[in-house]
C-alpha cells in the first residue's frame, strides 16, 4: 500500500529521534527555557545577529511519548497508548525530526533515498545531442582529467586500455600513497616505487623518464624520504599524458561518455530537483532547511534568500559575492556549493549539510568548557588547511569564530558562512572594518590595510578559546563594551592558564602577535609557517588533507542539532517592495544551476556513476554513443499525461506520491 503525501506510517516511529534524557517539550536549550544550545550545521552558518545562524537545542522525545517507546522497541506496533499522548506541537517536532533522520539514513530499502525513477532522471542523451558541448568545452588536460572527478575516472578507464598508460596511472597512484604514508614507513614505500616503476629491471617501467632524475631521487630517498621526493617525476608523467594520450582520449568513447555526463550536469535545476525537509534555522535573508536530491538521495542544506528581502536591504552584491566565492573554492575543509537556483520568491544556495553541530556548542555545552589540547590541535590543523585553500584562491575569510566552524557526521570540520569573505587582487591590499567583536585583528580594528593576516589572528583566538574555554579578550556571559574589547585587542597581551602546554602557548602567542608583519603565517610562508610549528609535529598534514586521520570526537548520528521546529521564528512579510523585470539580470547571474565538481562528486559518492557508466560488451560502442545512429524518439504521451505530468530537474519525470513528503 502506498504512502499518501504527508502521511506518517506506524513503522516510521521505529526511527529513534535522539538519545539521552529530556523531551521535545522539555527544551534543554531552547530560547524559552535557556539551557543547552546546539546547531544542525547547515553549511550556511553564521552568527552576526542571527544572519546565517542555525543555533538551537537538541530535540529529544519524552519517555512517555509513544515515539520513545517504539524507539526502544522497534518491533512494537502503534496501538492505544497507556501514557499521555504528545501535544500537537510536540508531535509535529517529533515527526519532523523522525522524517529527517530517516532521510539522512537513506530512507530504508536498496535505493538509499533515490527516487524510483532515478535512472530516467539521469538518462544519458544520445551523443549527437552533445555536439555543441563538444565544441565549446575547453580542452584543458588538468581540468578534464585531473580536477573534475568524473573526467578523472573516465580518463583512467581510457588509460587502462593501454599498458604503457596504465603504468603511468599506477605510478601516480603509488606517489599519492607514498605522500600519505606514515613517516616510519615512507622509505620502504619509496624504495618499492623506485623498484617497480623507475628501474630497468622493474615490472612497470614508465616511459620517458631521465635517468639522472631517477639517480637524484634514489640519493635523496636514502638521505631522508621527504614527502615531495617524486614531485618532478609526477610533473613529467602528467606532461607526457597531456600530449598524445590526451589527444587520443578526446577521440575515444570515454570522452564521449564524459560529454554525456556534462550534458546531465548542465540541465536546469528547480525546486523539483529536491525534496524539502524541516527548517533548520534562519539566515540573514531567509530560512535554512534540509533537502535531498531526488535523483541521487544526497542530503544538503538549502539556504533560501528571499528576493524581496534582498532588495529591501540592498543585499544583491553581498549575496552574489558569497555565491561566487563558494563556487570558486573546492576544499575538504570549506563548505561546498553544489547548486544555485531560483524559485518565484527566493534565490537558493544548496550547500554541504553538516550534522555534527558547531564548535561553539561543543566548547561550551558538552561538559567543562574547552577541549583537551589534542582535540583543539586537531581542529586547529584542519582549520589551517581550510584557510590555506582559501588563501590559495586569494580569498581572505574575515569571520573565523567557533559558531562558523561546523562538524560533519564523522567529526571533521568545515569553515562555513563566507558572507564576509572577499577576493584580494594579486599584489594589492584591502581594508574593511568587518568581522565579529573579539575576533577582529588589531589592523582591522584600526581600519588599516591588510591581505590575509586577519585570518591567522582569528585562528589564534579560536585555538585559545578551544583550550581555555573562553575567548582571549572577553569572558563568556560577562558584558563588556565594544570599545574596551577593542582596546584589549590593540594594547593588552592575552593571559595563559595552566591548561596551555608550552607549545600551545607558543603557537597562540605567535598567532596573536599584534604586529601583523611579525605574526605567524604573515612572514612570507603563509600556512606552511603555521603547519611547521612544533605543536603540529605529530600530525601528518598529507594524511589530514586526504581525510585519513581519525577525528578525536564523533557526533551522535541520532542527534538533531537544531531548534525545535516551532522555536525557529518565522520571518515577517516584506512590505513596500516590488520585484521588477530589471531584477532578472541579477537573478540570472545567481541561479546558475549545478556546480561541476560537487555535482560530479555527488554522482560518484552515491554510486550513480558506477551504476550508469556501462559500456558495450567486448568493447562495442553502445547505441547512445554511436554517432552513426539517431537518438530514439521520446515516447508519446497521452492527453492526460501531457496535462498532468510534472517536469523534474532533467525534464524527464517526477516522483510519485509514494515518495516522502516535500515539506512538513
Amino acid at each position: 500500500m502506498g504512502r499518501r503525501r504527508g502521511e506518517l506510517l506506524p513503522g516510521d516511529w521505529s526511527c529513534k529521534v535522539n538519545r539521552g534524557r529530556g523531551g521535545a517539550g522539555q527544551r534543554r536549550g531552547g530560547p524559552r527555557e535557556g539551557a543547552e544550545s546546539a546547531r544542525l550545521a547547515a553549511a550556511a552558518g553564521g552568527g552576526r545577529g542571527g544572519r546565517g545562524a542555525v543555533t538551537a537545542s537538541r530535540a529529544e522525545p519524552r519517555r512517555s511519548h509513544p515515539a520513545s517507546a517504539l524507539a526502544r522497541d522497534p518491533g512494537r506496533r502503534c496501538g492505544p497508548a497507556r501514557q499521555a499522548a504528545p501535544q500537537p506541537m510536540e508531535l509535529e517536532n517529533i515527526v519532523a525530526n523522525t522524517v529527517l533522520l530517516k532521510a539522512r539514513e537513506g530512507g530504508g530499502g536498496n535505493r538509499k533515498g533515490k527516487s524510483k525513477k532515478w535512472r530516467q532522471m539521469l538518462q544519458f542523451p544520445h551523443i549527437s545531442q552533445c555536439e555543441e558541448l563538444r565544441l565549446s568545452l575547453e580542452r584543458d588536460y588538468h581540468s578534464l582529467c585531473e580536477r573534475q572527478p568524473i573526467g578523472r575516472l573516465l580518463f583512467r578507464e581510457f588509460c587502462a586500455t593501454r599498458p604503457e598508460l596504465s603504468r603511468c596511472i599506477a605510478f601516480l597512484d603509488g606517489v599519492a600513497e607514498y605522500e600519505v604514508t606514515p613517516d616510519e614507513k615512507r622509505k620502504a614505500c619509496g624504495r618499492q616505487l623506485m623498484q617497480n616503476f623507475l628501474s630497468h629491471t622493474g615490472p612497470d617501467l614508465i616511459p620517458e623518464v631521465p635517468r639522472q632524475l631517477v639517480t637524484n631521487c634514489t640519493q635523496r630517498l636514502e638521505q631522508g624520504p621527504c614527502k615531495d621526493l617524486f614531485q618532478e617525476l609526477t610533473r613529467l608523467t602528467h606532461e607526457y599524458l597531456s600530449v598524445a594520450p590526451f589527444a587520443d582520449y578526446l577521440d575515444s568513447i570515454y570522452f564521449n561518455r564524459f560529454l554525456q555526463w556534462k550534458w546531465l550536469e548542465r540541465q536546469p535545476v528547480t525546486k523539483n530537483t529536491f525534496r524539502q525537509y524541516r527548517v533548520l534555522g534562519k539566515g540573514g535573508f531567509g530560512e535554512v532547511c534540509a533537502c535531498q536530491v531526488r535523483a541521487t538521495g544526497k542530503m544538503y542544506a538549502c539556504k533560501k534568500l528571499e528576493k524581496k528581502r534582498i532588495k529591501k536591504r540592498k543585499g544583491e552584491a553581498m549575496a552574489l559575492n558569497e555565491k561566487q566565492i563558494l563556487e570558486k573554492v573546492n576544499s575538504r575543509f570549506v563548505v561546498s556549493l553544489a547548486y544555485a537556483y531560483e524559485t518565484k520568491d527566493a534565490l537558493c544556495l544548496v550547500l554541504t549539510l553538516m550534522n555534527g553541530g558547531d564548535l561553539k556548542f561543543h566548547i561550551y555545552h558538552m561538559g567543562q568548557a574547552g577541549f583537551p589540547e589534542a582535540r583543539a590541535v586537531f581542529y586547529a590543523a584542519e582549520i589551517c588547511c581550510g584557510l590555506e585553500d582559501l588563501h590559495r584562491e586569494r580569498i581572505v575569510y574575515r569571520d573565523l569564530k567557533p559558531e562558523n566552524i561546523l562538524l560533519d557526521d564523522h567529526g571533521h570540520i568545515r569553515i562555513s558562512d563566507l558572507g564576509l569573505a572577499v577576493h584580494v587582487p594579486e599584489g594589492q591590499t584591502i581594508k574593511g572594518r568587518v568581522g565579529t567583536v573579539g575576533y577582529m585583528a588589531p589592523e582591522v580594528v584600526k581600519n588599516e590595510r591588510y591581505t590575509f593576516s586577519p585570518d591567522w589572528w582569528a585562528l589564534g583566538c579560536l585555538l585559545y578559546e578551544m583550550i581555555a574555554g573562553q575567548s582571549p579578550f572577553q569572558q563568556r556571559k560577562k558584558k563588556i563594551k565594544r570599545e574596551e574589547v577593542e582596546r584589549l585587542v590593540k594594547e593588552v597581551p592575552e593571559e595563559y592558564s595552566e591548561r596551555f602546554s608550552p607549545q600551545a602557548r607558543s603557537l597562540c602567542s605567535q598567532l596573536l602577535c599584534k604586529d601583523p608583519a611579525e605574526r605567524l603565517g604573515c612572514r612570507g610562508g603563509s600556512a606552511r609557517e603555521v603547519k611547521e610549528h612544533p605543536l603540529f609535529k605529530k600530525l601528518n598534514f598529507k594524511r589530514l588533507g586526504a581525510g585519513m586521520l581519525e577525528p578525536p570526537f564523533k557526533p551522535d548520528p541520532q542527534a538533531i542539532y537544531c531548534k525545535d521546529v516551532l522555536d525557529i521564528e518565522q520571518f515577517s512579510t516584506v512590505k513596500g517592495v516590488e520585484l521588477e523585470p530589471t531584477d532578472q539580470d541579477f537573478y540570472q547571474k545567481f541561479a546558475t544551476g549545478s556546480v561541476p565538481i560537487p555535482w560530479q562528486n555527488e554522482m560518484v559518492e552515491t554510486e550513480c556513476f558506477q551504476e550508469l557508466n556501462v559500456f558495450g560488451l567486448d568493447g562495442s560502442v553502445p547505441p547512445d554513443l554511436d554517432w552513426r545512429g539517431q537518438p530514439p524518439a521520446p515516447p508519446k504521451k497521452g492527453l492526460l499525461q501531457r496535462l498532468f505530468s510534472r517536469q523534474d530537474c532533467c525534464g524527464n519525470c517526477s516522483d510519485s506520491e509514494e515518495e516522502l513528503p516535500t515539506r512538513l
